[in-house]
């Protein structure tokens, strides 16, 4: 407030600028009042005005509220709390040059609500926030220009504050947040950070887009800083399809209308039990159901598949997804038993087989033999994987194999890899690997004619086909959770059987 017209109007009042008489009489007081009484009464006036000046400076600076009745719920209570003292000075604002993006961002309310909450406090003692002072905060914040930034291989969060000409103490206050500002210091290549930046430099919100669901929201409040993680939640709807197959599984399904994720966890799913390359006929089909997942409305990808089943040369297979009480996923049967075989059927994506198991005459040596594994070609440098859980045992060049590798599994089974054209790096003889863990490359190297894996599977060890070997099953869902899983699956096919009955309807 300005207290300046107060003031003169004040001192007129006992100025020397009165009329010359009247000085006169000032000066030569009537006997009734004491000169000592007129000395008094000035000094009493000017420590009023010099109080009042005193105090006209913080009222500029700080916005004093005071909480109306109205602005309170029914109840009595306020919902949302925070400091008052914000600078509210409006010099630095910028009209925006292009419109606010949208970064998946909720709204100012929402983010101090947040912070609020997960504090559970209103930020101290201090008086709890009107709405009006809301608005105006979410006002200001909105004509504030953005800055934004694409992480790049190789830059760090402090990289990127440096290079938008930020204060390096602002920089040390966020990072001193602890745990709430912890996903800053592990940024990754493609992810969004966003600066809001008033014109004095000082930054009033940063925003770190980690991906399309989940997002680091960092306010400023008074000298320091709150931060909040703000995640989308994602609306899972249910769907189906049923596609029968005239040349192959990936054709038929994009025809369907089937992504390639969903196709390829199709196949993932009876990968133990049916050959896509070889045992796929005309005429084979299968009727799935799966999850879409939708962001504000909108199908952003295929979800899990729930259950499906597939008729292979009429045989049908039939898996159920099913998470247990200790949080593991896995597909069984109708009955239970795992989807899954101790031993991948194929360890190599490949193009195509070359030499099957039995008697042939060798391309190089050109006479007759028994080829004791499946010879798999595919390009040079392609993955080998483990076909099972084991230990590796040899690894080194083996005669007219080339460079090999032989894994253990157990004390009945072994398989061996031949041809290879390097090891995976950090594998040794003794180490234990996983089902599908990476162990090698394809190569070359031996008696070979040409890029392929060599594969051979034996049992107690006899070679057996790998192609038509009986795999032994993986270990069934817990006796624990049978009894409920035995329901789930009933309902789940249950579901698959009346989405056929639908197609034999509107198809009859």
């Amino acid at each position: 407030m300005n207290y300046n017209s107060f003031l003169k109007k004040d001192y007129k009042n006992i100025s020397l600028t009165n009329p010359k008489g009247k000085y006169q009489e000032w000066q030569q007081p009537s006997p009734r009042i004491k000169r000592s009484h007129i000395i008094l009464l000035v000094c009493f006036l000017i420590i009023l005005s010099g109080t009042l000046i005193f105090n006209s400076g913080p009222a500029e600076a700080t916005r004093n509220i005071t909480i109306e009745p109205q602005n309170e719920t029914e109840n009595g209570q306020v919902t949302i709390a925070l400091p008052l003292n914000f600078n509210n000075d409006t010099s630095y604002i910028d009209e925006p040059d292009v419109e606010m993006p949208n970064f998946n961002k909720p709204d100012i309310e929402t983010i101090i609500k947040t912070i609020d909450a997960k504090n559970k406090t209103s930020f101290g003692d201090q008086s709890t926030l009107t709405s009006t002072l809301l608005q105006e905060k979410k006002s200001i914040f909105a004509k504030l220009k953005w800055s934004s930034h694409k992480v790049k291989t190789g830059q760090s969060f402090a990289l990127i504050f440096k290079k938008a000409k930020l204060n390096p103490r602002e920089l040390h206050s966020i990072i001193s947040l602890g745990e709430s500002t912890k996903a800053l210091k592990s940024i990754k290549p493609g992810q969004e950070i966003k600066f809001r930046i008033s014109e004095n430099g000082s930054l009033q919100e940063l925003v770190y887009v980690q991906n399309s669901l989940s997002s680091l929201h960092v306010m400023k409040f008074n000298d320091g800083y709150q931060a909040v993680a703000i995640a989308k939640s994602i609306e899972k709807r249910i769907t189906h399809a049923q596609v029968t197959i005239q040349n192959s599984l990936f054709e038929a399904g994009l025809s369907a209308g089937l992504s390639n994720s969903i196709i390829m966890d199709l196949a993932g799913i009876f990968g133990w039990d049916i050959d896509f390359a070889l045992d796929i006929r005309s005429g084979d089909h299968f009727s799935v159901v799966y999850e879409e997942h939708f962001l504000e409305g909108e199908k952003i990808r295929d979800g899990a598949i729930l259950a499906v089943e597939f008729v292979n040369q009429n045989r049908s297979y039939k898996a159920i997804r099913y998470t247990d009480k200790k949080n593991r996923t896995d597909y069984y049967t109708p009955e239970g038993l795992s989807m899954r075989k101790a031993f991948l059927r194929t360890p190599v994506d490949f193009r195509r087989i070359s030499s099957r198991f039995g008697k042939r005459k060798h391309p190089i040596l050109n006479y007759m033999r028994l080829h004791k594994g499946v010879d798999y070609v595919a390009r040079r440098g392609t993955p080998v994987r483990a076909s099972g859980n084991g230990k590796v045992i040899h690894k080194k060049r083996k005669g007219g194999y080339g460079r090999a590798i032989i894994i253990k599994h157990g004390g009945k089974y072994s398989t061996l890899y031949a041809h290879l054209n390097g090891y995976k790096k950090g594998l040794k003889v003794g180490q234990k690997v996983k089902q599908g863990q990476t162990i090698a490359y394809v190569g070359s190297s031996g008696r070979s004619t040409g890029p392929h894996l060599h594969y051979e599977f034996r049992v107690n060890g006899v070679h057996r086909n790998p192609l038509t070997v009986k795999l032994p099953n993986a270990r069934p869902i817990n006796k624990k959770f049978k009894t409920e899983y035995l329901l789930y699956a009933t309902k789940m096919i249950a579901q698959l059987d009346s989405y056929k009955q639908i197609k034999v309807a509107l198809n009859p």
